[in-house]
Parts: structure tokens; sequence; C-alpha cells
């Protein structure tokens, strides 16, 4: 058998005539560039992330880049994220002149950590300007007391929810919870639909979700070069625009969201029993995802969507040994991310020094994503765990 770790075939052939009719619509319309389609997508967008505001942009990286640029970050500012991450959180923070602080991770979640950000903070540097905190993996950060802490020191966030378009966070209010989605919390929310997220386009594609109607009029303006009207340039903007076919077809996948985000978390339950019968995980050989609040982990499959599992981790002992095992044993395996932020060449050779931060470090060495796409079958999960069982058993560590 052979279990990719991603296979986008099965999520196209029962909707591949509704996107082949949009897009072309969209191609006899004349219409390529932002345009009623990007409108229309932005306005679902928003709503379903609980937002007022969408402002379409052409990749999760423009979303960060220019709601950092709304934001006037620039030289000689700092901005404190996570170190554990893909290459773009930083990236945008670099191209504006701004240099990274990085905050350790939780070592449970992956995501960063808010006693490390406090501890930060309290250092008293008046250049740190925004928090981006990042929805790693498909499930929120400690937005309550992300946000707590943001107020105390009078900072925007700016969330990085570029893999948790959809994913809850649990709010406590009065006594009750009430479930908040990424890209909601913050001064901006950053979304990604390269093809292999949970909402992906055919090419690349971002958003940007705000709760601020003036702050959204000036994304929309630095998102075409800045210029209002056309050929009149108050600021500096990009070419941070999102294409009107893209559009189109991700507002008929937007439709089918929910249940593939079902899908992911049936797919979820599924390895956490199967793995549970190996004896893997009283060994400490295997480490299954952790909820933000463990708490609120045993929801059913149609409860709250505390985790939206655009990638499904695991942390194991013996990684790479393991990783070319499953590849030999025809299993899609990934590592998110081998060389955490704060060891890029790139800014270690700028002569960039910051704290330690070994649990980023940690998590480097000993994580690997499995598939966890909706359409695997039960056969298919039993195969997966199967081969990271027979693994271990070949070295007699089980």
């Amino acid at each position: 058998m052979r279990v990719p770790l991603l296979d986008l075939s099965g999520q196209l052939g029962p909707i591949r005539e509704e996107i082949l009719a949009e897009i072309t619509r969209v191609m006899d319309s004349s219409m390529y560039i932002l345009g009623p389609d990007v409108a229309k997508f932005e306005k679902n967008v928003a709503a379903y992330c609980q937002a007022k505001r969408g402002i379409g942009v052409a990749s999760g990286t423009d979303a960060l880049l220019c709601a950092l640029m709304g934001l006037g970050i620039g030289p000689g500012d700092k901005v404190l994220t996570s170190s554990y991450t893909f290459f773009a959180t930083m990236g945008s923070i670099l191209r504006l002149g701004a240099t990274p602080v990085f905050a350790d991770i939780d070592p449970q979640t992956y995501n960063i950590d808010p006693e490390k950000i406090r501890a930060i903070l309290s250092q008293g540097d008046t250049a740190i300007k925004a928090i981006i905190p990042v929805h790693l993996y498909g499930q929120c950060a400690a937005m309550d007391e992300i946000m707590a802490i943001a107020a105390q020191y009078g900072l925007p966030v700016v969330e990085d929810a570029a893999q948790a378009i959809g994913a809850c966070f649990p709010v406590a209010e009065e006594g009750a919870v009430r479930w908040q989605r990424a890209g909601s919390f913050g001064a901006a929310g950053c979304f990604s639909f390269f093809p292999t997220k949970n909402l992906g386009g055919m090419g690349d594609g971002g958003m940007i979700t705000v709760q601020d109607e003036a702050f959204a009029e000036d994304l929309d303006v630095i998102r075409v070069h800045g210029g209002k009207p056309k050929y009149y340039h108050g600021v500096l903007g990009g070419n941070f625009r999102l294409d009107a076919i893209q559009a189109a077809i991700l507002d008929v996948k937007l439709r089918y969201l929910p249940d593939w985000h079902r899908g992911r978390r049936k797919n979820a339950q599924a390895y956490e029993s199967l793995f549970k019968d190996t004896g893997l995980l009283e060994k400490g050989l295997v480490t299954l995802p952790q909820a933000v609040y463990q708490k609120f982990a045993d929801h059913p499959v149609d409860g709250p969507d505390y985790h939206i599992y655009n990638q499904y981790v695991i942390r194991v002992q013996d990684r790479d040994a393991l990783r070319d095992y499953l590849t030999d044993h025809e299993v899609g395996a990934e590592i998110y991310y081998p060389v955490p932020l704060h060891r890029q060449e790139c800014l270690v050779k700028t002569g960039w020094q910051g704290p330690a931060l070994p649990e980023t470090d940690r998590a480097a060495a000993e994580t690997l994503a499995l598939p966890i796409f909706p359409e695997l079958s039960w056969e298919m999960l039993e195969f997966v765990v199967a081969q990271v069982m027979g693994f271990y058993q070949g070295r007699g560590m089980i």
C-alpha cells in the first residue's frame, strides 16, 4: 500500500465541475484582477472568520507583509514572534528593515509560549512594536493570554493564521465558553491559500481579516502600490492583489471546508485510537498532538474546530531514521521545520544574537508530520501506524 503525505485528487473529484464552471465564467468575464469575484470571496471569508472585513492578497506572505506595512513597521523596529514556523513570518519582518525577537514555544502545542512573551516584554525594550503569534499546524496559539499581554503593553497583534483558517479558540465569558476563530482576535489575521492548505487554491493566494474599517481601507490602498486614486500614491505599497480566478475557485471550496475539517479531525481521532494499541505512547517513543488546553480536547467529531490539523505532527525518537524508514515503506512524511528561524543562515550571518530557544530546537529535531488529509481510509491509517510500529520493533525498542 502507498499512503502519500497529501493527495488533492480525492478532494477535487467531487467538485471538479463546479470549479471548472467558475473558471470558465471568470475567463469569459475578462475581469481577472480584483473585481466582484474577489469582493465576494473577501466578504465570505470575513464572515466565516468572524471578522468585519477581508482584504484579498496574492499570498500568505503578502498578507503578513501588507499587514506590517499597514502598522508602520520599519527600520529600527522589532517584532516579537516564534522561531518555529515557516520562513515567511520572519521574512516579512526582515524585508521591512525590522528585527525579529523570538520567544520560545510551548513544548506540547508548538505554539508560542505566552509566558515567554511576557518575560521578554518585561525587560522594557521599547523598540518592540508588534507581536506575531503563529497558529501552527492548525490550532490557535493561547490567544486569551496573548491578547491580555498585548493590551498591557499597548502592542498590536498580527495573527499568522496561514495554517489555521476556521480554527477556534475557547474564550471564557461569564461562566461559559465562546469559541472564537483564528483571524478575529488581533489587528489583523493573515491567511494563506497555498494549494496544500485546508483551503487551498490552484496557485498562490492570501487574505487579511480585520475588525477595524479604517485599517481595512489602509490595507486596500497598500495592496495596489499605495495608489488612491489610481496613479496618485500617498503611501508606499506593493502589488499584493488577489487574482479573480483564484478567488472564484476558493469561494467554491470554502463551502466544503467544514466537512474537510471534520474529516481531518476524524482521522486524528483514528490515529489516537490506533497508536494507543501499540505501546509506543507509554514508552515515550511517540507523542501525539496536544490541544492548547487539554480539557477542550475531548469534544466530539462534530464539535468546535479547536484543531483543524493542517498538519498532523507527532514527536518521536530517532526522527530522521523513522522518516527514512517510512519513505522506504511508501508512507509520506515531512519535517516541519528542520531549521528554526533563529538558525537560518540569512539571519545568522547578519550577526543577529538572541536568547536560547531550547524547546524550539528540540521540536525541530524531534517532530514529524504524518498524512492527515480527509480522504484517507481506515486501512491507510492502519498502514501508517503499522509502519511506525514496524520501525521501532525492528530496532528492538518495543
